[in-house]
């Protein structure tokens, strides 16, 4: 009934991945199954026969989802069914179609949609780093034009030496974790966080996946050829008009050149200026000439790209003045919105972010419920892209997949800076608004998160900035020009987009998407070199605003305290049914959590002020603390028997106060001296070994009578005995 073929990868470490075909989803137009240890990946991919019509770009839709079956799991929620992708899920799609959609035909527009599912998950296979080659192993065994195959593999450095996808266990120690895409020849994506890495160590990290990568696609392409899948389908081409097209050329090319050459700093003036060539050119046709608009405005396209790369090529000069390697006005600002926790705007050209930081309890914190990682996150950083910042009429629906990608770039750059659990108590969430957009809002974003965590009076461990980076390549001429800190336009017209953010002391995030083949890693470690330049420029501007955290917190920020408690008085405070701390923080206005942590109860204290944390603590000492012979207590009255009274010195602690105890002299009925409910000093000066019961004691905090009255009050009740 099938007809299965199965490829298998010897990963040289005794590791191996199955690639499967032909027996599950077979209507697909292409269907492999991954398999490593427990760990299986489902991916399909079907396109359409059809291009989709008006389409001027690849209609690429990329899908990862995580089954919670997979791993023995049913999902929370009302629903208990998978909804929809966390962002786990949407970070990992992105990262499949960042190196899937440069190699499909520029002139291919049919619908396609590649889908990985995890059906079974081993907890200590990491099933991101296959993601990749999944998809890409669906397309070599489809007939869809695509000029990979590809692969994605996670390298790592843990204890200083490098490891190609290591298991969950391993990773917890690396102090470097990218996500590397490639061909057998080219680096196309590239992703990650580290913990201060220099250039030349990424790099040697690069070339290591790289070479892995080919073994990947070394198989694929055997795989393809074992299933005579090499020749792929026929698509319909796009229309084309040579004659229109050298029209197009010959009459725009050169304004083109001089309206990107006028070096307006301004994004919209220069748009209105190409938009003026293609309108003065249009308006040469009447209604009767049927000219193809659509077409006209295609090759436009082509003409002003050609146009902006030239000029940097030839003249080392950038659509708004600039030369390669200068960056733009930066403008750093704390503290704009005086409310807030912590606050930050910073500038740089036509690029602006807004950034908050605001300080919570653990309550707070950012639960995960993910297939394969539960838990939750102290530190959370969240990016809103609104259409206003690029100037766009239309109205804002919901969180894009965007800015889910762009908000984890900068919070990964952050995250290795925070202070550690012990030297920051709060939960921690930053946002950053950006009110304006034109080239790199992520790395604003990531510069204005430091400013602001800085002025929050977080004990962030070194300030962080980030910029991005591009390229210009000429494969005949084998010119090139790396251009730091790059407008929108650049961004687009370029060869690459090259993110990279870090400390004074090393590279903490980056983020690359290659457009062209053939980068070599000498071009590569250049853009690397120039980057660092220009982070330290954007960091020393900022050092000029806050150059470490501020002292203290804001006067209006929530404040914490922490405390330890044994483990064993964690119950008592608690209470039954949580009677005791919900008591607490319904008459101080307190919040409190308490933990088991290493064998004891760690106690935080969240409050407004400190006189709320004050009256909290005070309370929370008393019930914790353990009865000490010759402590003094202020205690209160609770019961009154014939032969004394029980007084509570600390919360649930009675101690007896015999008749003897409480007044030098000899006190007739208890009632005579105390009542239930009066407040009363006294002095613990006994335990009982035995049944660890308290005894008290008043008199000895009374002045003593003198001697002779005193021997003659004892002869008196010597007497009456």
């Amino acid at each position: 009934m099938f007809n299965l073929k199965e490829k298998t990868i010897d990963l040289g470490d005794g590791r191996q991945i199955v690639l499967q075909t032909g027996k599950l989803a077979r209507q697909a137009d292409g269907a492999v199954l991954l398999k490593m240890g427990k760990t299986m990946l489902l991916a399909t991919v079907v396109a359409a026969k059809e291009p989709k019509e008006d389409a001027d770009f690849m209609p690429l839709s990329v899908e990862y989802k995580e089954k919670y079956a997979s791993s023995g799991r049913i999902p929370g929620g009302f629903l208990k069914r998978e909804a929809r992708p966390s962002d786990y899920e949407i970070l990992i799609s992105r990262l499949v179609d960042r190196a899937l959609r440069p190699l499909f035909p520029d002139d291919y527009h049919c619908e396609t949609f590649v889908t990985i599912n995890l059906i079974s998950a081993d907890t200590e296979i990491i099933p991101d780093a296959l993601a990749g080659l999944a998809a890409s192993a669906a397309l070599a065994v489809s007939d869809i034009p695509f000029n990979g195959p590809i692969s994605e593999v996670r390298v790592a450095r843990i204890n200083n030496k490098y490891v190609i996808n290591p298991s969950a266990t391993e990773l917890k120690d690396a102090d470097m974790d990218m996500m590397v895409g490639a061909t057998y020849d080219n680096i196309l994506m590239v992703e990650g966080e580290m913990k201060e890495v220099q250039e030349s160590e990424m790099l040697e990290a690069l070339k290591l996946a790289h070479e892995t990568i080919k073994i990947h696609c070394k198989a694929q392409m055997e795989f393809a050829e074992e299933l005579g899948k090499t020749v792929k389908r026929e698509y319909a081409p796009e229309d084309n008009d040579e004659e229109l097209k050298q029209k197009v050329w010959n009459e725009t090319y050169d304004k083109c050149y001089q309206a990107a050459k006028s070096s307006t700093t301004s994004k919209q003036a220069r748009s209105e200026a190409f938009d003026a060539i293609i309108t003065e050119f249009l308006a040469q046709y009447t209604e009767e000439d049927e000219v193809n608009e659509p077409l006209v405005k295609k090759y436009y396209h082509d003409v002003l790209k050609e146009a902006a790369r030239r000029l940097v090529l030839d003249e080392q000069i950038r659509l708004d003045g600039r030369k390669p390697d200068q960056i733009r006005p930066i403008v750093c600002e704390i503290d704009p919105l005086p409310a807030t926790h912590g606050s930050s705007l910073f500038t740089r050209g036509e690029t602006q972010s807004l950034t908050t930081v605001t300080l919570g309890t653990k309550l707070d914190e950012k639960i995960i419920d993910d297939v394969l990682n539960q838990g939750s996150e102290k530190f959370t950083l969240h990016y809103n892209f609104p259409p206003f910042s690029t100037g766009e009429a239309k109205p804002a629906r919901g969180v894009s997949r965007r800015e889910i990608g762009h908000g984890n770039l900068a919070h990964r750059a952050l995250k290795n800076m925070m202070p550690s659990d012990t030297e920051n108590p709060y939960a921690i969430r930053v946002v950053s608004d950006i009110l304006e957009s034109n080239g790199s809002s992520s790395m604003a974003t990531v510069c204005a998160g430091s400013l602001a965590l800085m002025d929050a009076g977080i004990k962030l461990r070194k300030p962080v900035s980030g910029i991005a980076m591009g390229l210009i390549t000429d494969k005949q001429t084998n010119k090139y020009a790396i251009l730091s800190d790059i407008l929108g336009d650049e961004d687009h017209l370029g060869d690459m987009d090259f993110k990279v953010a870090g400390t004074k002391d090393g590279i903490t995030a980056t983020q690359m998407d290659i457009k062209v083949e053939g980068l070599s890693f000498e071009i590569m470690a250049k853009a690397l070199d120039q980057a660092k330049t220009g982070r330290m420029h954007i960091l020393g501007i900022m050092n000029e605003i806050i150059s470490e955290p501020r002292p203290e917190l804001k006067p209006h920020a929530p404040r914490i305290e922490m405390l330890s408690i044994p483990k064993e008085m964690i119950g008592a405070l608690i209470g039954p049914g949580g009677k005791v701390i919900q008591e607490i923080q319904r008459v101080t206005g307190a919040t409190i959590v308490v933990e088991e942590i290493d064998g004891r109860g760690d106690v935080n204290v969240f409050g407004e002020n400190k006189e709320v944390i004050s009256a909290a603590v005070d309370w929370i000492k008393k019930i914790v603390a353990v009865p000490e012979i010759g402590q003094i207590y202020k205690g209160k009255v609770k019961t009154i028997v014939q032969f004394g009274a029980f007084v509570e010195i600390l919360p649930n602690k009675d101690g007896l106060l015999h008749i003897s105890e409480i007044d030098w002299k000899k006190v007739q009925k208890v009632e005579d001296v105390l009542k239930e409910g009066d407040e009363v000093e006294v002095k613990l000066i006994e335990i009982d070994q035995k049944n660890g019961k308290l005894k008290l004691s008043r008199k000895v905090l009374l002045p003593r009578p003198p001697r002779q009255e005193h021997d003659e009050h004892r002869k008196h009740e010597g007497g009456q005995k």
